[in-house]
């Protein structure tokens, strides 16, 4: 054990001591608050001790026994701040119980009416399902929970970032009408928006990718009445390359499909999703030999 740890150890065991004699009715007549507040300060300086030396774990027990004393003395703000103290440190070491941290602080958050902070932290647990403990149906939903609280607060750019990822995500689940839905929904609201109308191109290009997931002739609607609400979509290489996917979809020729992709891809670089959305469509069309 290091000598911070030993430290630490020692303030925790002074934490308990002072708890201890803070209850019954000699404790509460010779200072139990005051014993409580150094109990708190004992968590705090012990956690602080914990994470120099590495040990995420024992850090993040330290400040949630810090945020529980404060929240049963009514020091919400406080509490708050410890449980994500708290769930730092356990994002080191254990993914869940950052997450369950971050639930406590959220609670405490929008009970007092602080929105845009409990919409932040469902973000920071929508990145944890995404990135660490992977659970991609429980990231969709604090990603929506993120977008519900942010459009509450009129924050539509933080919004919208959130319902794209549950897009994002809700295509990989395969999910493809609630895709759809929400990159067509954000397309529509960037039109007006002159700072926002760069993104609408590439909404539109992932819809319609999604419907090809679906539907060969929802896809052939979908691509004409994006051009009829955005007509600049129709000259885009996105819109070109959609058309000629759909031709060789119809054609049942995978390989003009392939050559229409890596084409495509040795210009505009494809990521994962592209990729994955890519070859679920083409293999349609090595499984549907008779679609025509």
């Amino acid at each position: 054990m290091s000598d911070n740890e030993s430290k630490a150890t020692a303030l925790m065991a002074e934490a308990e001591k002072k708890l201890n004699s803070s209850k019954g009715f000699l404790g509460n007549l010779f200072g139990g608050s005051s014993k409580v507040e150094d109990a708190v300060d004992c968590y705090q300086r012990a956690a602080n001790l914990f994470k120099m030396a590495k040990n995420w774990s024992a850090a993040g027990n330290a400040f949630c026994q810090a945020a529980n004393l404060h929240q049963k003395a009514g020091s919400r703000h406080d509490a708050a701040t410890n449980y994500v103290d708290a769930s730092n440190c356990f994002r080191k070491s254990d993914p869940n119980e950052a997450a369950t941290c971050l639930m406590k602080a959220i609670e405490i958050y929008t009970d007092m009416g602080r929105f845009t902070m409990a919409a932040r932290h469902h973000q920071s647990i929508a990145e944890i399902y995404e990135l660490e403990a992977i659970d991609l149906e429980k990231a969709v939903k604090h990603y929506e929970q993120a977008a519900d609280f942010f459009q509450g607060e009129e924050s539509s750019s933080s919004a919208n970032k959130c319902v794209l990822k549950v897009a994002q995500y809700a295509a990989q689940l395969e999910h493809y009408d609630k895709a759809i839905q929400i990159y067509e929904q954000v397309a529509s609201s960037s039109l007006n928006k002159s700072l926002l109308k760069y993104g609408v191109k590439e909404y539109f290009f992932k819809a319609a990718l999604c419907h090809l997931c679906v539907d060969l002739l929802n896809a052939q609607h979908a691509l004409e009445r994006y051009v009829q609400l955005y007509p600049a979509f129709q000259d885009s290489r996105e819109y070109k390359f959609v058309q000629t996917l759909i031709e060789h979809v119809e054609e049942q020729n995978p390989d003009g499909f392939t050559d229409a992709v890596r084409d495509y891809d040795s210009i505009s670089r494809l990521d994962q999703w592209y990729t994955s959305i890519l070859l679920r469509i083409k293999k349609q069309v090595n499984d549907n030999p008779d679609l025509r």
